[in-house]
Parts: C-alpha cells; sequence; structure tokens
C-alpha cells in the first residue's frame, strides 16, 4: 500500500507540473505581446516607454526559457509572484477565491450524491416502470442542455419571472453574487446565504446527478445478479434487508469512487457556472486572468485547480483500496 501511495504521489507532482507547463507556453502561444496588453492593449498604440518598462519589470524581456525557469522556482517555493493587473499577490488571490469554489462543489457534490443515488436506486428496483422511464428520459434531457443555457433560466424563472409575478419572497432568488458570505463550520451557509448558494450548486451538480443516477442504477442490476445475493434470498431475508445490507452496499463502490473523483471536476467545472451566477471562486477570476493575459494570476490558480484535483484522486484510490480488499491485493502483488 505504501508502494502504492508514493506512486500516486509521483503521478501527482507530474500532472502538477504537467499543466503548469501547458499553461505557461500556451500564454506565449496567444496573439499578443503580454506588456503592450498591459500597457493598454493591443492595436491601441501604447508608449513604447511604458512598454519597455513593465517587460524589465515582470522580466518579459528575458527569453522564454528564462521565464520559465524562474516562473517553475515559484511554483516550488509556493511564490506566484504579483498580478499583472492590480500588483496583488497571487496567494492573497487564491487565499480570497478557494474557499467559495470549495464550498460550492461541496454543496453541489452532496445535490448529486444524494438525488443522484435516490434516483438510481429507484430506477433499478422498478425497472421498466414509469419511475424508471422518466428517469431516464429526464436524464437525457438535462444532459443535453448546457450549464450555461441552464443557469440563464434559472435566473429567468427565480429572477425576472418571480419578481413580475409577485411570487412569495422565499421564492424570489437572488441571481448574483455571493450574498453575506456567512458561513459555520466552513460549509454550513446561514439562511440568508443558502438563498445565494442554492441555484449555482444545482446548476453544478445537475449534469454530474445524471451520470451518477445511471451509474447507480446499472450497478445495482449488476449486483442483483449476484450469488450472494441468490444466497441471501434463499436464506428467506425480505427484498429490503437484502437491498440495504448486501445490494445497495456493493453497488456503492463504483458510485463513491466516481463521486470522489468528481469532487476535482467540479472545481474545474464551475467556471461557466460561477461566472454567469458571479459567485467570486477560482473558475470567474482564471476566466478574467485568461482574459487579461494576467500569467501570475492564471498559472497560480490553474496550479491549486490542479492540486486539489490530484489531491482528491489520490484520497479516492486510496479509499477504494479500503473499501475493496480486492484492490489492495492487486496493489501488493504489483509492488
Amino acid at each position: 500500500m505504501l508502494a502504492f501511495t508514493v506512486r500516486r504521489l509521483f503521478s501527482l507532482l507530474v500532472v502538477i507540473w504537467g499543466a503548469v507547463t501547458l499553461v505557461f507556453y500556451l500564454y506565449y502561444a496567444l496573439p499578443g505581446d503580454p506588456a503592450e496588453i498591459m500597457a493598454g492593449g493591443n492595436n491601441r498604440n501604447p508608449d513604447p516607454a511604458v512598454v519597455a518598462n513593465i517587460g524589465a519589470k515582470y522580466g518579459l524581456d528575458d527569453p522564454i526559457i528564462v521565464q520559465y525557469g524562474r516562473y517553475m522556482w515559484g511554483v516550488v517555493t509556493w511564490d506566484f509572484g504579483e498580478s499583472f493587473k492590480d500588483g496583488k499577490p497571487v496567494t492573497d488571490i487564491i487565499a480570497e477565491r478557494t474557499p467559495a469554489s470549495l464550498r460550492l462543489a461541496t454543496w453541489a457534490m452532496a445535490l448529486e450524491a444524494s438525488l443522484g443515488i435516490f434516483l438510481g436506486v429507484l430506477s433499478a428496483k422498478r425497472k421498466g416502470s414509469l419511475a424508471d422511464s422518466a428517469t431516464t428520459i429526464g436524464a437525457a434531457v438535462v444532459s443535453a442542455v448546457p450549464v450555461f443555457v441552464l443557469a440563464f433560466l434559472f435566473q429567468q424563472v427565480t429572477g425576472v419571472y418571480a419578481n413580475t409575478h409577485d411570487w412569495p419572497s422565499w421564492a424570489r432568488l437572488p441571481v448574483q453574487g455571493i450574498g453575506p458570505n456567512q458561513w459555520y463550520l466552513f460549509v454550513v451557509p446561514s439562511v440568508e446565504q443558502f438563498r445565494y448558494l442554492i441555484q449555482p450548486a444545482i446548476v453544478l451538480a445537475t449534469v454530474s446527478t445524471v451520470v451518477v443516477a445511471r451509474l447507480q442504477r446499472t450497478t445495482m442490476l449488476e449486483t442483483q445478479k449476484s450469488d450472494f445475493v441468490r444466497t441471501a434470498r434463499a436464506k428467506g431475508l425480505s427484498e429490503g434487508q437484502i437491498t440495504r445490507r448486501h445490494t445497495l452496499r456493493n453497488a456503492l463502490i463504483p458510485v463513491v469512487t466516481f463521486i470522489g473523483i468528481d469532487f476535482g471536476t467540479l472545481i474545474t467545472a464551475a467556471i461557466l457556472t460561477e461566472t454567469v451566477f458571479n459567485w467570486p471562486g477560482l473558475g470567474s477570476r482564471l476566466v478574467t486572468a485568461l482574459d487579461g493575459r494576467d500569467l501570475p494570476v492564471l498559472v497560480g490558480l490553474t496550479t491549486v485547480v490542479v492540486l486539489i484535483y490530484g489531491l482528491v484522486n489520490l484520497a479516492v484510490d486510496l479509499s477504494y483500496g479500503w473499501l475493496d480488499p480486492r484492490v489492495r491485493q492487486s496493489s501488493r502483488g504489483a509492488s
């Protein structure tokens, strides 16, 4: 198990290095001189003296390999420098933005897990019924709607339509911003905070909920054909006992694995959701950094996203080995 953990940690470091390197070189592949953009933008005839001063200040005149080496050293020492736009330390931006993304992803994952597992179990237990068909059709329709379209629909219904048609005050939800930013135990929102949180959380969780429901249904149906389920029936256990003690427990292993891995995906997939709802997380700040060619912020936030994704994947791999003894045995054999 130790060798397995070491290999996973090494893989995580390689992924972080590859992601940061890719973002760094893609930055230079984009058209336009970064120094000119910071001095006033392309095709706006910025003062050459200002451009030269910016290039000298941030080392943009150095060869790209020198800039790469200097920046990678900053990544290793957790010093991403300052934002090109406002001079703010990137580590301060990370500290400000990361909690909002983690909270949004946590609530989206909670919705995804609870609703997805419930719908999957319902479909599996009532295979071929109206509930199963409705779940299948609903999943297909929802998965076909782009995230930003779904977000705009929510805003139109709970924002514009609700206010113009005198809906109750509790149904008129805010459609922009993070609100009072009041949290307990880091992830528990206040009542007013929940009004700002619920819409982006639902939108972010929608596609993953569909995947969880279909995966739960498939694994439940496969598990119901297992020998131990037939043995449990032969012993006289009721269908409810079989589901709780045997079928559901074993069918949850791949589902829990997916949900854990998907937490990292929710961080990265939140870019559109955070942008539409103006949620001040990592995703919306990444968009701003990319638009303004703010390399320190861009690479710094990318590193954090990759790190979160990698750590969650590592934790899921280790927990999967703990849940399923066959994984532990195979990892020992490979080592």
